[in-house]
């Protein structure tokens, strides 16, 4: 979603924090620090109103100043989650787990029916799978707010637009019609993987979004899980992304609103996350950057940076294996683990109309392995590793030397 990296070096080329990054910034002329990206610049969607269904849900852009987010507690509701998940599971005419790594379709529950018990083992699922499937909701976009406060307070983003029906600042429109044509040239495809807003201080937990307008094909999302991408490293490279940070920046967000006109309602700010975090609920390590809003990793030289980096964002978008991609219907929603899971959305169906609404719960702030087992006094997990535990597999070693290719068949 935006520029990979930026520029910034200082003295050995090695930032060590954020003041040292905003320090190089300020000393470089504004053409060479300004983030700049078209695809921040949504479009307003003023056109075919007349006829159209759900106009009231269009994009707004209100011209409001939010104070900057103050840190607040959230306690994750798959604490409270039976481990079984019979109350959820027992709803459903079936349960479908879609790939190995991510992704689960449950058929036959109406969202608007769901208990508070239900509700947690939602957010247990989710943080287990990755992202949890849904077709044919009816619920109304304030029935869809109201799931989403169960499972923390929400956020309200500071560029993006909301829709024009009053009340309604908590929602993240997601709108694209014949009067906007994807410009290639604005952005390469691994640039729109990313996790919703990593750059705040709490970023976001177990998201939804609901199509209510979408083309017959096209439009897909995929989502690519930092659990799965963590357990294909090797022992080595696991421990060494675990002693990393990485700044996460919303500078290229907001620049690109203003770029296009847009009014920016609350001033950007750039955080440090740790490379790999741990999920609250179920111990098990993430890989926690993103190519749309993570800048750069601190207290390393750049050229060491960009290569980590860089390695990370090509499995992120390019390692099937680690994927699921979902076909939207009409009515379909879905809720992600934004701690877990990176996501892109497919551009191949202009001229045809996409309009969906997300709603957006915090989290708790990132937690390195360090902080989380000296927090707990548990030990972090490997997620694969622990799904052959349970399988009674044998846990294969790392073997030393060269490996000899072996066949593959498809």
């Amino acid at each position: 979603m935006a520029p990979v990296a930026t520029s910034e070096e200082s003295g050995n080329g090695v930032i060590g924090s954020v003041a040292e990054l905003k320090k190089a910034q300020a000393n470089k002329p504004l053409e060479d620090t300004r983030l700049v990206n078209p695809f921040y610049s949504p479009s307003a969607g003023n056109e075919n109103d007349d006829d159209y269904q759900y106009a009231k849900y269009k994009p707004h852009f209100p011209v409001v100043n939010w104070e900057p987010l103050a840190e607040i507690e959230v306690t994750d509701r798959g604490h409270f989650a039976d481990s079984s998940k019979t109350a959820l599971f027992s709803a459903a005419q079936k349960v479908k787990h879609l790939t190995p790594a991510i992704g689960t379709e449950l058929v036959g529950i109406d969202l608007r029916q769901l208990t508070n018990e239900q509700k947690d083992e939602l957010a247990l699922l989710v943080a287990e799978r990755g992202v949890v499937f849904f077709r044919d909701q009816e619920l109304n976009i304030h029935e869809q707010l109201d799931i989403a406060r169960h499972f923390g307070p929400l956020h309200k983003h500071a560029t993006t637009p909301v829709p024009r029906e009053p009340g309604l600042e908590e929602v993240h429109v997601v709108y694209n019609d014949a009067a906007r044509r994807p410009d290639a040239s604005a952005f390469s495809k691994i640039e729109l993987w990313h996790s919703d807003v990593t750059y705040e201080i709490q970023p976001p937990s177990t998201t939804s979004l609901k199509v209510i307008t979408g083309p017959e094909y096209g439009g897909d999302t995929l989502w690519s899980s930092g659990y799965a991408l963590y357990s294909s490293l090797s022992p080595g490279m696991q421990a060494y992304l675990e002693s990393l940070t990485a700044l996460h920046s919303a500078v290229a967000q907001a620049e690109g609103s203003r770029a296009a006109g847009l009014h920016v309602r609350r001033e950007p700010i750039e955080t440090v996350h740790p490379v790999v975090r741990v999920h609250p609920v179920t111990g098990w390590k993430s890989v926690y950057v993103n190519p749309g809003f993570t800048r750069r990793i601190l207290g390393v030289p750049k050229p060491e940076s960009d290569s980590i980096l860089n390695f990370l964002f090509h499995q992120v978008a390019e390692n099937v294996d680690f994927q699921v991609r979902f076909h939207w219907e009409p009515n379909s929603i879905a809720f992600w683990d934004n701690r877990i899971v990176t996501h892109t959305a497919t551009f191949d169906f202009w001229p045809q109309t996409r309009h969906a609404l997300r709603a957006t719960p915090h989290g708790e702030k990132p937690e390195s392995v360090e902080d989380y087992e000296s927090r707990t006094g548990k030990v972090a997990k490997d997620r694969q590793i622990e799904i052959w535990k349970q399988q009674g597999i044998e846990i294969p070693q790392s073997k030393k030397g060269l490996s000899r290719a072996r066949g593959y068949n498809d």
